[in-house]
Order: structure tokens, then C-alpha cells, then sequence
């Protein structure tokens, strides 16, 4: 029996000392304290429950615990959302929160400082436009040879010693010009010394006979007939020359007509193209006309003579064959 009651005594102790363990002090907001077991399974938006004795519970919204408790509470994961809107964040707490850590990203190192040429002579591209540079320097100096007739060889290799100075230097010199080549030949006054003697011969002047009643050789009716062709072929007209355009040797556009005929656009024809004709020979037959009306980029349209009238007659461009510029009495 007494075996039993310690046993009952134990346990009840055990209990007690269990909720003691359990049980934490709480301190409110208007300064109170309460002792109890906060229950989690029965927390919400409005509070949680205090159990403060055996069957005894009070529910204590969440704004009357101090900001130590509410930090405690905040630990625990399932009351960190419902208790974290009333804790208080101090202004240290803000900006650290809000404090924004600045990395610098890594940046390339620059190389050493050098001179132009240097850094052009130690890389590859560098080196490459160099010798570019000399090699137009040695032709420069070719050219410039040519230009002042100097001798090339002497220019080239002045320029290949001194880049860039020697053309400048023979381009600042005058043109060598070669002397005068001597030759034996009579001056040209001294050929017609001999037609001058025989000009002032008395025996060829016009009239003058030998005593004997003998003449020159040159002053007969020979020489007449010869003077009176001369004569009748400077009254016979000249012509002008037929000229003949074919395909395959010209293209022919619009701007080829527009050169090679400008004098047949004129309503009114100048002296020198008045009597010429034009004939175009195409795969729809030979037109015959002296004025070009109109002219498009693909076709032109030539005046022609029906009879006593005239007619205008489109001729693509693609179809003609052959186009000749004669005058209106050359056969």
C-alpha cells in the first residue's frame, strides 16, 4: 500500500516538474507577465493560446507580447509568417537588410604603355601593315621616277633607305628633260633652193621663147591639160564619207542614238547635217529618214518619206541590225 501511494506521488511529481519544464514566462505589452505553455497547433491570424494551468487556456492576441517574444516566436518556422508583420525593424535592421553589396567585376589588366611603333612591330597585323606601307613606298618611288624621268632604280632604292622622305624628295625636283638628238640632215629652207633657182628661171615664165622659137618642155598644151584637170577635179563636190554602225560592234540603246546622232533630233537641220540621211535596217525592212521624232529607252520613232507625205515609224531597239549615216547623192 505504501509502495503504491510513493508510485502515485512520483508520477505526480514527474507531471508537475514536466509542465514546469515546459511553461515560459511571457512578457506583455502593458508590462504584465503570464506563465504557460504557448500551444502552436492553435495558433492564427488573431493570437495563440496560453495553457496556464490544468484546463485553464487564455488566448493572447499576437500585438500584446513584447518584441522579445514575438522574436522567439519567429524563430519557431510555422508562427514566422503570422508573427513577423508585428515585429518592430530598427533602422540598423533596415539598412541591413537594404544594404546592396557591390561587387566590382573583373576587368581586363591594360598592357604597358609603349610607343606606336613598337606596338605595331609586336604584333602580327601590326607587322603586316608595315611592310604594306614600305612596299607602297617603293612603288610611289617607281611612279615618281616615271613622272620626272628619272632613272627608277636610283628613285626605287632611295626610297627603300629613306621611307616616305625619298618620293617626297625626287617629287620637289624638276623633270629631267633629255637634250635635243643631233642629226645630219639638211635644215628644211635649204630643200626649196633648188625649186627656187628653176622658180626664177626666165625661160619658164609665160611667153618667153627662145630666139630660135624653141620652148620648155613643160610649157606646152601638156601642161595646160594637166592644170585643166586639176582644175576640174577641185569643181567636182566632194561627198562626205558613208559611215556604218552594225551590231555586234555596237550596242545599240538609247544613249548610243543620242551620241553617235545628235543632229537628226533638230526640226531644223544645221549646214553640215542638212542633205545627210539616216538608214535603219531592221528585222521589219530598211527605213529610209532624216529626222528622229521621239526616242524612249526601248524604241525610237523615225520620220520617213511616203510619197509626198511623211510618216512616223516606230523601230525597237533590239531589231535593229544596222544603222548608216550617208548623204542624200552617195551611191
Amino acid at each position: 500500500m505504501v509502495r503504491r501511494l510513493c508510485l502515485i506521488v512520483a508520477v505526480l511529481a514527474g507531471g508537475w516538474l514536466v509542465s514546469q519544464a515546459y511553461a515560459e514566462t511571457f512578457k506583455l505589452a502593458n508590462g504584465e507577465t503570464l506563465t504557460g505553455e504557448a500551444l502552436v497547433s492553435s495558433a492564427s491570424d488573431a493570437g495563440v493560446q496560453i495553457k496556464v494551468g490544468d484546463g485553464k487556456y487564455e488566448r493572447i492576441p499576437w500585438a500584446n507580447f513584447s518584441q522579445e517574444d514575438l522574436k522567439k516566436f519567429a524563430k519557431i518556422q510555422k508562427l514566422q509568417p503570422l508573427v513577423e508583420p508585428f515585429i518592430e525593424v530598427t533602422q540598423e535592421e533596415k539598412i541591413k537588410k537594404t544594404e546592396v553589396n557591390i561587387k566590382q567585376p573583373p576587368r581586363l589588366e591594360l598592357p604597358a604603355s609603349g610607343s606606336l611603333l613598337g606596338a605595331l612591330f609586336s604584333s602580327g597585323p601590326g607587322l603586316l601593315i608595315m611592310l604594306l606601307l614600305y612596299a607602297a613606298n617603293i612603288y610611289a618611288g617607281y611612279e615618281i621616277a616615271i613622272f620626272r624621268a628619272r632613272p627608277p632604280a636610283l628613285v626605287c632604292g632611295v626610297s627603300a633607305v629613306l621611307p616616305f622622305a625619298g618620293p617626297i624628295i625626287f617629287l620637289c625636283m624638276p623633270t629631267l628633260i633629255a637634250p635635243a638628238a643631233e642629226t645630219w640632215e639638211p635644215a628644211p629652207e635649204a630643200a626649196p633652193a633648188a625649186g627656187g633657182a628653176e622658180a626664177v628661171n626666165p625661160m619658164a615664165a609665160e611667153g618667153a621663147q627662145h630666139p630660135t622659137g624653141l620652148r620648155l618642155a613643160g610649157s606646152g598644151p601638156s601642161e595646160a591639160a594637166a592644170a585643166g584637170h586639176i582644175e576640174g577635179a577641185e569643181a567636182k563636190p566632194s561627198v562626205p564619207e558613208t559611215i556604218t554602225y552594225q551590231r555586234g560592234q555596237y550596242t545599240f540603246n538609247r544613249r548610243f542614238i543620242e551620241t553617235k546622232f545628235p543632229g537628226f533630233f533638230g526640226v531644223i537641220r544645221r549646214d553640215s547635217d542638212r542633205d545627210m540621211v539616216l538608214i535603219i535596217k531592221s528585222a521589219r525592212g530598211e527605213h529610209i529618214g532624216q529626222r528622229i521624232s521621239r526616242i524612249a529607252a526601248n524604241d525610237l520613232h523615225l520620220v520617213v518619206q511616203r510619197g509626198h507625205a511623211s510618216e512616223e515609224v516606230m523601230i525597237p531597239f533590239v531589231e535593229i541590225k544596222e544603222i548608216v549615216v550617208k548623204h542624200k547623192d552617195a551611191k
